[in-house]
C-alpha cells in the first residue's frame, strides 16, 4: 500500500514479549506469531480516503489522524478491508467481536504492539528519545508528519511519541470496565510516558487530539 496514505505494511517476525502493569505490579509473557503492521500511524489523508471524513484538530495530509475513538478505528479497519476485497476482521457494531480467521485489517493486540515497538531490544526505548519520537520536549506541543523520526530496527516509525495508539485489548481493571488499551505516548507527553512498556486506558468512544492508531493484518497460516 501507499506510504503517503499511511498504510505501508511491515512484516513483523514472531517472538515472545513480556508485558507489565505498574498499577498491579504484575508482569506476564506472551508468545506472538508473525503479522503485518503499518510502518506509521494512519495519516489524515489515509483516513479520509477510506471514510470521507477528517476528524483531526490539526490539519495536514501526512499528519497522524487523531480525534478518533477505538470504535472509529475498528470501523476504519473494516471499511479498508472491504475496499481492498478482504474479509473484515470485526463484527458486531458497538460491541465488536474479532474474527481471528479473517484476512482483513485490524488493530494490533497489546502484545503485538509492544513486540513491534521493541524490535528485539530490551530497554525502555528502541533509541535516543529525541531521535525517535515527538514528545513534549521537542514537539512544540503539536503533532508532526509521520515518518519524520528514525524508525526502529524493523522499519516502524513513531512507535513512541506523536500520537497514542489504540490496541484491540480491553484494559483489565475493575474500576474501568470496557476500557481499551492505549500505547506509545504522544506529542504532549513528558519523556517518562514515551516508553515501550507504558500503558494507558480509554473508553471505546473517547476522542482527543493526541490519540490515533496504526493497523495490523494477520499472516495466513502456512
Amino acid at each position: 500500500m501507499d506510504l503517503s496514505a499511511g498504510h505501508a505494511m511491515i512484516a513483523v517476525p514472531p517472538g515472545r514479549v513480556s508485558l507489565s502493569d505498574r498499577r498491579s505490579a504484575s508482569s506476564w509473557a506472551v508468545d506472538v506469531g508473525g503479522y503485518l503492521l503499518s510502518a506509521t500511524p494512519v495519516t489524515q489523508g489515509g483516513y479520509e480516503a477510506v471514510t470521507g471524513t477528517r476528524p483531526s484538530t490539526a490539519r495536514g495530509e501526512r499528519l497522524p489522524v487523531e480525534g478518533v475513538s477505538w470504535l472509529d478505528a475498528i470501523r476504519f479497519c473494516d471499511a479498508l478491508s472491504v475496499r481492498e476485497g478482504l474479509a473484515p476482521a470485526y463484527h458486531g457494531g458497538g460491541d465488536p467481536v474479532w474474527d481471528r480467521a479473517a484476512d482483513g485489517y485490524r488493530l494490533p493486540t497489546e502484545a503485538e504492539w509492544e513486540h513491534a515497538c521493541r524490535a528485539g531490544t530490551s530497554g525502555a526505548r528502541y533509541g535516543p528519545l529525541d531521535e525517535i519520537a515527538w514528545y513534549r520536549g521537542n514537539s512544540g506541543e503539536r503533532s508532526h508528519e509521520v515518518g519524520g523520526k528514525r524508525p526502529n530496527d524493523w522499519g516502524l516509525h513513531d512507535m513512541l511519541g506523536n500520537v497514542w495508539e489504540w490496541c484491540w485489548d480491553a484494559f483489565a481493571a475493575p474500576d474501568h470496565p470496557g476500557y481499551r488499551v492505549l500505547r506509545g505516548g504522544g506529542w504532549c507527553d513528558e519523556h517518562w510516558s514515551c516508553r515501550a512498556s507504558v500503558r494507558r486506558r480509554g473508553h471505546p468512544g473517547f476522542r482527543i487530539d493526541d490519540v490515533g492508531f496504526r493497523i495490523a493484518r494477520s499472516v495466513p497460516a502456512g
